[in-house]
This record gives C-alpha cells, structure tokens and sequence, in this order.
C-alpha cells in the first residue's frame, strides 16, 4: 500500500474503532427512509466499507506486497488463490467458507405469497465475506483487532402487489465473533452470520434464514427440490477471457419456501419458492467491464434458467457471458454467449442516483425455440446503499417454448448502471 495511503486508512480506522467503542462494531444497520434518506449510522457504515473498497481494489497491506497491475496476477501474487479449471466440488464442504479465496458471497432470493391474502412478495438476503489479508500472509500481532475480512449483508423485502420496499444492510470486521462464516454446513450450526442475522443448516436438510430490522423481518425455511447445480465448464464460471477472471459457482434453483416476512409493520406468513447461489473467487471486473445483468427464472414447466451479461464500456456484451439451463430432472446445459440473447425493452430511472435500469427484457435461446419477456410488478427495488448502488427485485416471465406458453418468477440483478463499479476493478 501507498505509504500516504496507508496512513489515511490507519487515521481513519483508529478513529472509528474509538467512535465505536471497546467492542469495535458497527451496530447500526443502514435504513433508508421513504425519501431516500440515509438514516443514522451511514456515516459508520460508509467509512467501514471505504476501507472494503480499497480492499476490493487489490490491495495487499497485510503483506505489505507490491502489486502487478492485472486484477487476477495482483490477486496471486498478494497469496490468494485463483478460480481455475478442475475444482471438484464436494458438498457439504462447499457450502462452507473458502478463506484462501478473496471474495465470496451466499445469495438468497424468493418469490412468495402470502398465504391469507394472496399478496405476492419477494426478498433478497445476502452474506458476504470480503478478504483483506490472505492466510498465508504474516500477521503483525496476535491482536483480535488484525482485520483479516470484512463481512457484510444485505437484506430487502418487496411488497410486488403493495409496491412497498425496504433494505438494510449490515458491516463489520467480525472481531469479537459477532459475524463469520463457517468451514461447512453443520446441521444446527451457523453456517454464516451478523449478528442476528443468520443462515443455519438443519439436521432434515432445509436451512433456516434469519435477519431482522426495524422495518423488515425475514424468517423462512428453504429445502432444496434439486442437486446443486455446477455452473461454467470444468469447474469454473468464467468472467473475462483472462486467466483467473473466473469464479467457483453452484446454485440450488429451486428450493420450496415457508415461513415469515415482515415490511413495515405488516405481517406476512408465506409459501414459494427460493434461489440460493454461492461464488467464490479472487479475481475482479476486466479492463472495459463496467457491471452485470444476471438473470434467475423458475418456470413453471419444472425448469430453471440462469443467464449473465458482462458489459463493457461501449455497450457490448463479454464473450465470456453465459448461462445455465436445468431441466425439470435435474439436468443441466451451459450456454455460451452465443446461444442467447438479452434486449432490454423499458427503462427505470431511478430518483435517488438518476441510474437508468432496464427494467424490461425479451430473452430469446434459439435452441431451445424459447422467447421469454421478463418483468417486474415494482421498478423501484433499487439498492441505493451510497457507496455502492445496484437494482435487484422480483421479476415475472411470460413467453413460449416450441409454440407452447410458459410462465415463470425469478429476479433480476443489474450493476454499473449507477456508475462504473470501480472498486471492484
């Protein structure tokens, strides 16, 4: 790290571990008012997660290493492994934590109805884990304080036939336990957490989903209805053309749903259908590479579909985007770039960050004689967290497949909209 840098970083550390006391956490979640106003406790959060992006920036500090300039050579060479061909995946290990990686996240997203009113809703809960210092690198002092990752979570609940939606989100080093992330899955175990808000396997296979908030609650049990699905080839879910701009990457595509969401005081108790992926690599966005369009649909006919656009600065879409079909039994196809196509129909634009987000697609697999065209009920299930912005929500699909009509939920998440994510070059 730049010596100016480095003393920046440490002056404002110093500064907010005294602000936050013996403990050194942030306690305050995010909340964002009707208005878009960010409530007490951003000032914390955003600094917390300054420091995460200059980590997710590829610096090395722990190790004190000077860095190549090409994301995946600075991700090794600073120790960290890289996602190459030949992972053999081997569960429930890797469901786990894998600590030699740099980034990692557990992502869950639903549709569900509630089962007194009818009233559709969806809800996203995500856990990430954001390394600083890699494992193989020296510590400075045994101190509890040494920051070896950041975690952070993201919770939202969207009311699709209310049009009502809140997020939270949570950050902290984790010091004194109060968040992790477990080697495996252990049935009655936390497998990752923050706090109070949790993902815990269960010993009959669901697993249990906790966060709650002042204006949201999500409390669901999810059994997966199929194997894990390997997405990529050979192991890995390439992200650019270059060696290591790749990820680990499996998905449950469709795991039954029960339980209770909370949005603003009112009550939910839900059945549906869930989406959980969990990816982990070390390398970031390519040079030209401004954000993604990912895509996650359950049809009705017993299939799922997962599709990803990378795109570049010109507007083109990365040769390495693709995509994954699973058949009602369980068998999977993986798409290359050219087996798809995404059109963007309509646009959102935002009145927080003025992001015009596409909030309309047609999705057409000429192999498969399948055109879809992909919804939301609620354009404003934006993210607007500050420091970084993006737009997932709930979406519906309508099309046909060999003449016949196919309905399906899912959700859509689209980032670099609200400006180039930089941090993650």
């Amino acid at each position: 790290m730049p010596d100016h840098l480095n003393k920046s970083v440490e002056g404002e550390f110093g500064r907010c571990t005294k602000r936050m006391g013996s403990n050194s956490r942030a306690r305050t979640p995010v909340r964002i008012d009707r208005s878009g106003r960010i409530a007490k406790g951003f000032a914390m959060w955003r600094l917390l997660f300054t420091l995460l992006l200059v980590a997710l920036g590829g610096v090395a500090e722990a190790a004190g290493l000077a860095l190549p300039e090409s994301a995946d050579s600075a991700a090794e060479a600073a120790g960290w492994k890289l996602a190459l061909p030949g992972w053999r995946y081997e569960f429930p290990r890797d469901h786990g934590a894998h600590r030699d990686f740099k980034t990692e996240w557990w992502y869950f997203t639903g549709n569900v109805r509630d089962s007194r009113s009818g009233r559709e809703l969806g809800y996203e809960l995500v856990f990430f884990r954001q390394g600083i210092r890699p494992p193989t690198a020296p510590r400075p002092d045994a101190s509890r304080f040494a920051v070896d990752d950041f975690k952070f979570a993201h919770a939202a609940v969207s009311d699709l036939t209310g049009t009502k939606f809140a997020v939270e989100s949570k950050v902290t080093r984790g010091a004194f336990a109060e968040a992790g992330a477990g080697e495996s899955a252990l049935p009655g175990e936390r497998l990752v957490w923050i706090e109070d808000w949790q993902l815990v396997p269960q010993a009959d296979g669901t697993w249990h989903l906790t966060a709650k908030s002042a204006r949201l609650e999500i409390d669901l049990i999810v059994q997966p209805r199929k194997e894990p699905v390997i997405h990529g080839v050979n192991g890995v879910s390439q992200k650019a053309v270059t060696r290591g701009h790749a990820s680990h990457y499996y998905s449950f595509t469709r795991l039954e749903t029960r339980g209770r969401l909370v949005l603003g005081g009112s009550v939910f108790e839900v059945t549906g259908s869930s989406w959980f992926d969990h990816e982990w690599s070390s390398s970031a966005l390519a040079e030209g590479q401004v954000g993604w369009d990912w895509f996650c649909a359950q049809l009705e006919d017993g299939t799922e579909l997962m599709l990803y656009a990378l795109r570049h600065r010109d507007g083109s879409i990365d040769p390495a985007s693709s995509g994954t079909i699973v058949e009602s039994d369980g068998a999977v196809t993986h798409l290359r770039r050219e087996d798809f196509t995404l059109r963007p129909l309509r646009k959102w634009k935002s009145p927080r960050t003025s992001a015009n987000y596409p909030v309309a697609w047609e999705i057409e697999i000429p192999s498969r004689a399948t055109k879809l065209r992909v919804e939301t009920p609620l354009p404003g299930q934006e993210l607007a967290l500050g420091v970084i912005n993006y737009w997932e929500g709930a979406v519906r699909l309508l099309g046909t497949r060999e003449g016949r009509e196919l309905r399906g939920v899912g959700y859509l998440e689209m980032t670099g909209y609200a400006g180039e994510l930089r941090a993650l070059k």
